[in-house]
């Protein structure tokens, strides 16, 4: 199967998965100082590789390690980016119906990459696992995670006299990153990113307050600035898609809205690949694709219109019109098919089974199987 553009595959998905009770028992034991991490390392090493040898079973051709590394999707990478700090703030993040810890990160000086990151050594691991004629995928968060979210800019005039600054030296660093996953051997990454799910939640609460949403509309184009400056430059052969997000966590999500309110600034991002959440009603309609693909014939709609948070298994004919109606939007040569998001964004995992998980990915390339040639 082949698509149009740099992505290249039609069945793809986001990047995290279950994980094995094994290694929850390794990661609470090293917690506890019961294990070194070497023995984590250990552990940790012989589930990835089951985990890729899976993937490529299922018929993936850009695998992940899962996301076996973390505890959450995004905070392990961005608090051991150069600049940054843990701390603990006291309060969990709003999901519906659950709470999450209480870990964030906030600046503790000026931003820049770190090339002793332990994501990198992480990814070599993966590389030298991967069969031949399957691509290694490497998923990190966006730089947007850190724009005005979660008080994690708050402190940036303590390092720097403009936030222009402050944004030109966080594009930098992601910029080097990506390049030094690159020099690696990366060759396709994804940056996952709820920055745009909030803002569609923000700009629709605040439709008739012109100061607020001038605001976020702020926040919004910030966005966009940072993101395309850190693409720019990077190797012509190296893929770059992003994940856009609603919140996962046990299952329950933080934001809803359609794509409408952000789809002009989604049209404006170089990236190679869109993974778009479109499982459920929370998710709007496909009018905006319009905006979002803006007539870029590389660029890939990845449709993920399967669930990850449940074991329901989609009806084939469903999925089928679901495509053909966003193939009203976008050119049916340039759609992919995924789940909406991924199994595990942090370890605690959706309820679901890691036997649920391969049956639904089964599912998923049978159906692109026969609707992407």
């Amino acid at each position: 199967m082949t698509i149009a553009g740099k992505l290249n595959y039609c069945f793809d998905q986001v990047g995290s998965y279950l994980r094995p009770e094994n290694l929850k028992q390794a990661r609470a034991a090293y917690d506890e100082g019961k294990i070194t991490h070497e023995e984590l390392l250990a552990v940790q090493h012989t589930e990835i590789k089951k985990l890729v040898d899976k993937q490529v079973a299922v018929g993936l051709q850009a695998v992940t390690d899962g996301e076996f590394n973390r505890s959450w999707w995004h905070l392990d990478f961005l608090g051991q980016l150069g600049g940054f700090e843990f701390y603990d703030q006291e309060d969990s993040y709003k999901f519906h119906g659950e709470k999450t810890r209480s870990t964030n990160i906030r600046l503790n000086g000026k931003v820049h990459a770190n090339l002793e990151h332990p994501f990198f050594k992480d990814f070599q691991y993966l590389q030298s696992i991967v069969p031949e004629g399957v691509e290694p995928k490497q998923t990190i968060p966006s730089p947007s995670l850190i724009i005005n979210r979660d008080h994690r800019s708050d402190l940036w005039s303590e390092y720097y006299a403009t936030w222009e600054d402050f944004l030109d030296d966080l594009a930098l660093a992601y910029h080097d990153t990506l390049q030094h996953f690159y020099d690696l051997g990366a060759r396709y990454i994804q940056l996952d990113d709820t920055t745009w799910g909030y803002l569609i939640a923000q700009l629709n609460a605040n439709a008739d307050n012109a100061a607020a949403r001038a605001q976020f509309e702020k926040t919004a184009q910030d966005d966009v600035y940072v993101i395309n400056k850190a693409l720019a430059g990077l190797p012509s052969d190296l893929k770059l898609s992003t994940h856009v997000c609603r919140g996962n966590f046990k299952s329950t999500y933080l934001f809803e809205g359609g794509y409408e309110a952000v789809a002009k600034y989604l049209g404006q991002l170089n990236y190679d690949a869109f993974f778009l959440e479109y499982d459920n009603d929370r998710s709007g309609g496909f009018e905006p694709l319009k905006d979002i693909y803006n007539g870029r014939n590389n660029v890939a709609i990845v449709l993920g219109l399967l669930t990850s948070k449940s074991a329901d298994l989609a009806k084939v004919d469903d999925v089928v019109a679901r495509i053909n109606e966003a193939a009203k939007f976008v050119p049916k040569s340039q759609l992919a098919l995924s789940t909406q998001c991924g199994f595990s964004s942090t370890e605690e995992g959706n309820i679901l089974t890691i036997p649920d998980q391969w049956k639904k990915l089964a599912l998923i390339k049978r159906i692109a199987d026969e609707q992407f040639v």
